[in-house]
């Protein structure tokens, strides 16, 4: 969320930041409210301050025992009226909330301007992207012909885009969620937590999620729950409403989790086997940090997960999402994207996002400093990566000439002593 004070100081940036992110938000509407609301608030303080100088002054009089009778008659309708005043201000103040939950944030600077994913920056390319002398099957193909992935089965039980992983192909995907695990803890310092696979609806307003992505989202009607789309949201909240010692940061955490996902607007997509389901799993990066150390910080996240595809040995890219290609939530965000040679395209895996204190606002995440005053916290996050399409670079990527699928190094100690697919 951000700060009131910021949009009314300066309401003419964020309009132009707001429309750079392809997004329109009714900040007059916001501004004419917050002024309307100050009024009412003044006018509230005003009169239950003459309430209470009128009160004492005819306790005085009444203690003196002096005639108090037109003081009483002045404070006729008064309570009424500052009993309208606060049902106004309460409508005010929720009105104005309700707005501001719409505003997304606003890109940092170094954000490239554009409108779509085609004005993204590629920043770099790593790995070796191999030449084959024989025609590489997309991963569906070889995943159902090796036994890897029912999708079939996965869509009579639940429907399409919910792919069941079976034998050698289970054994990988819970592989490369273990792999990814240790390699953050034991290499990066980062705490493993597991957290709850469903949350209620203010930790999804606390990280950017509602309202926005209502539609996108698996809810739980009865008790207002949701299935998680990402741990971000449990793993952010686990902090909400909290004020953190300065010397507790920076926490790190890494979590893993199914993710659940409607993608509605997913609709002309490449939605092939596993490149756009419903349910896929995910290693989930969280950092909460001073925010003078955010920027740093969001360069080592990508570095994090960079050393996940390079200890895998596939090749990748990088990209600086434009302006009108981030998250509702994202000041700025690096994608990192595997190579796909079978459809010869670049898949995203990760997602690595500083989302300054706009998350922290809404969530009221603090941290108290050394003089003892309170601050919001920086957020960060990213992918370690989703396994879907990590999946599907390995498949494709060691797949050799006969079919037959070589297990990456790394990845052989957690594969019960599978070498080759």
């Amino acid at each position: 969320m951000l700060d009131i004070k910021f949009i009314r100081d300066n309401a003419s940036f964020v309009k132009k930041a707001l429309a750079e992110k392809n997004t329109i938000v009714a900040i007059d509407r916001i501004l004419e409210i917050e002024e309307i609301r100050k009024k009412t608030q003044f006018d509230f303080e005003t009169l239950r301050a003459r309430q209470n100088k009128i009160s004492k002054d005819i306790g005085h009089l009444i203690k003196q025992k002096q005639d108090s009778t037109e003081l009483i008659a002045s404070m006729q309708g008064v309570g009424e009226e500052i009993k309208k005043l606060s049902t106004n201000l309460t409508c005010l103040s929720l009105e104005l909330e309700s707005l501001l939950l719409t505003v997304p944030n606003i890109p940092h600077y170094t954000v490239p301007v554009g409108k779509n994913a085609d004005h993204n920056i590629v920043i770099k390319t790593c790995g070796q992207f191999k030449r084959y002398s024989y025609q590489i099957q997309e991963h569906q193909e070889i995943a159902m012909k090796r036994g890897l992935v029912d999708f079939a089965r996965g869509a009579k039980i639940t429907g399409h885009g919910f792919p069941v992983y079976t034998g050698a192909g289970a054994i990988l995907e819970r592989a490369l969620v273990s792999f990814m695990l240790d390699y953050h803890v034991d290499k990066h310092g980062y705490t493993e937590i597991l957290v709850p696979h469903i949350v209620n609806r203010q930790s999804m307003i606390g990280t950017g999620q509602l309202p926005k992505l209502e539609n996108d989202m698996y809810h739980i009607k009865e008790e207002d729950f949701f299935l998680i789309p990402t741990s971000e949201v449990p793993v952010t909240n686990l902090y909400a409403q909290e004020i953190i010692s300065e010397k507790q940061l920076p926490i790190k955490n890494v979590c893993y989790s199914p993710c659940f996902r409607k993608e509605a607007g997913s609709y002309g997509k490449d939605t092939k086997g596993l490149q756009r389901v419903h349910q896929f799993n995910k290693v989930e990066m969280v950092r909460i940090v001073h925010p003078a150390e955010s920027w740093d910080i969001l360069e080592e996240m990508l570095a994090d997960a960079e050393d996940i595809l390079i200890a895998l040995e596939l090749p990748y890219r990088v990209l600086s999402l434009c302006t009108g290609d981030m998250s509702f939530a994202s000041a700025k965000t690096y994608d990192l994207e595997v190579w796909s040679p079978a459809t010869e395209k670049f898949l995203e895996v990760s997602s690595v996002t500083n989302f300054l204190d706009f998350q922290a606002r809404r969530a009221n995440i603090r941290y108290r400093d050394a003089e003892r005053k309170v601050h919001y916290v920086h957020t960060l996050n990213g992918s370690g990566l989703a396994t879907p399409r990590t999946f599907i670079a390995i498949l494709e990527n060691y797949q050799q000439e006969d079919g037959t699928i070589i297990i990456p190094k790394v990845l052989v100690p957690y594969m019960r002593g599978i070498e080759t697919i």
